[in-house]
């Protein structure tokens, strides 16, 4: 339970953080609380920057949700970002030409055109 203003003031900030899920100039707005106090508090406030914390992995956690909704309807530019960010240890973030030293490329190609069904 806050006992001095100072305490009432993070916790009104602490409050609006959550509820624009970690937007520092939103909460701030919110809360009439100046951005460099929110950051002073951030620097030397061990308990304040905790709980700021916490917020902030709310709100990847509420993100990476969407992200993954996003996976789910097929959105290939949301599936290569999330290969390219969480595939690490696979390969997936590789630059493009690191992949392409180690390819064998055939010195010929054979093209099949079928169209209707039917080769051509």
């Amino acid at each position: 339970m806050p006992n001095n203003k100072t305490d009432i003031r993070k916790k009104l900030l602490l409050d609006a953080l959550e509820k624009s899920l970690g937007i520092v100039t939103t909460a701030c707005k919110a809360a009439n609380i100046s951005r460099d106090c929110h950051y002073e508090w951030l620097k030397n406030d061990e308990e304040y920057r905790r709980q700021v914390n916490e917020i902030s992995e709310i709100q990847l956690d509420f993100v990476e949700n969407k992200l993954i909704d996003r996976i789910n309807k097929g959105d290939t530019t949301a599936i290569i970002f999330y290969l390219n960010s969480k595939g690490k240890a696979r390969g997936y973030n590789r630059p493009l030409e690191e992949k392409r030293e180690n390819v064998k490329w055939p010195s010929n190609f054979t093209f099949n055109i079928v169209k209707n069904d039917e080769e051509v």
